[in-house]
């Protein structure tokens, strides 16, 4: 007997629509050019990672928090304490992976979205643990620290991403397997992309996301990061940084030429976008931290019309296997959980 479903389908998609649209203008122009399946698909997983990050730092759609007592009471997890908001998160998550109401529309999307693609729950648990990591204050000494933050803020949802793109989940088939590593590799690119526009946000709140090793190769003392006279000395770990993005990018690029052309389009035009705040930082040196780096909507459109021709070419260019990917970085995660 089939069970039926207790999520209203269509209001889901829409409230993740919004949230998409309000939270990631350019993720939300990337996601356009996917078919509408695959495009309701991600709406529904972007809405849910979306909620665990702003229950994680008590904020509205990564902005400040939300005014106002109703607004307030509406947000699971508003006014507790960090352990607290990682608690709200799991329990949420775990009766959404459960397939049980849970009174939140982004983790009932995620709900949905489980009933119509294979997301394994180990994959989300992944994610998850970034969000443990930041409520225990985690910092990383190394470059690989640094990574494996990545992987699970942002690789571990690359391959969710393409889970939900169809891509078989089968570590026996080593190109299968290869794509989810390079779909990982896109997140990382992301991601480290998002640290080094960052940097001063980041300093505002008490964090730091480049390593320790790397700071104190640059000489910059602890919690010095932004001082003015560090300023030359940070330019040049973002800029390693920013190397390192690229690196990842064009392992992504590669892994994207096997998808369909229009879900082959998006991730290109994903990976420009993205790929242009980390360029765009490296670029601007010691200028970078004046005004938030953004790419503008004539920008965007640019990059959705390279990566159109990119998608049509259908071949990257040849590029080195980064050091650390998915399979490596989740076995160090696993090893320093266990």
């Amino acid at each position: 007997m089939t069970r039926v479903s207790p999520y209203d389908r269509g209001a889901l998609v829409r409230a993740a629509r919004q949230s998409i649209r309000k939270g990631s203008k350019s993720f939300a122009a990337a996601s356009r050019l996917f078919d509408r399946t695959t495009r309701e698909r991600v709406w529904l997983l972007y809405a849910w990672c979306r909620a665990c990050d702003d229950i994680a730092d008590e904020q509205d759609h990564g902005g400040g928090a939300a005014r106002g007592r109703s607004a307030v009471a509406a947000r699971p997890g508003a006014g507790l304490d960090a352990e607290s908001r990682l608690a709200t998160i799991r329990t949420l998550t775990e009766l959404a992976l459960a397939g049980e109401e849970t009174g939140a529309a982004a983790f009932d999307a995620l709900g949905q979205l489980c009933r119509e693609v294979p997301i394994a729950p180990a994959m989300i648990e992944d994610v998850v643990a970034g969000f443990a990591l930041d409520a225990h204050e985690w910092r990383p000494r190394s470059e690989a620290d640094m990574l494996r933050y990545c992987y699970h803020v942002a690789g571990a949802v690359g391959v969710l991403m393409a889970v939900v793109m169809g891509v078989a989940v089968d570590e026996d088939d080593p190109e299968g397997a290869d794509t989810l590593d390079r779909a990982c590799d896109l997140g990382l690119a992301f991601q480290l992309s998002n640290i080094v526009r960052d940097v001063w946000e980041d300093d505002a709140n008490g964090r730091c996301y480049l390593p320790v090793e790397w700071l104190v190769e640059a000489d910059i003392p602890p919690g010095e990061v932004t001082k003015p006279h560090y300023r030359a000395a940070l330019v040049s770990v973002v800029r390693r940084a920013c190397t390192l993005a690229q690196g990842y990018e064009a392992s992504s690029r590669v892994g994207a030429m096997r998808l369909p052309f229009r879900q082959r389009w998006a991730i290109l035009s994903a990976a420009n976008i993205y790929g242009g705040i980390g360029r765009a930082v490296a670029r601007r040196g010691a200028h970078a931290w004046d005004h938030r780096v953004s790419i503008s909507r004539l920008d965007k459109l640019r990059c959705l019309a390279r990566a159109f021709t990119e998608a049509r070419r259908g071949r990257a260019r040849p590029c080195e296997r980064p050091a650390l990917s998915r399979r490596a970085l989740a076995a160090l995660a696993r090893k320093s959980q266990g």
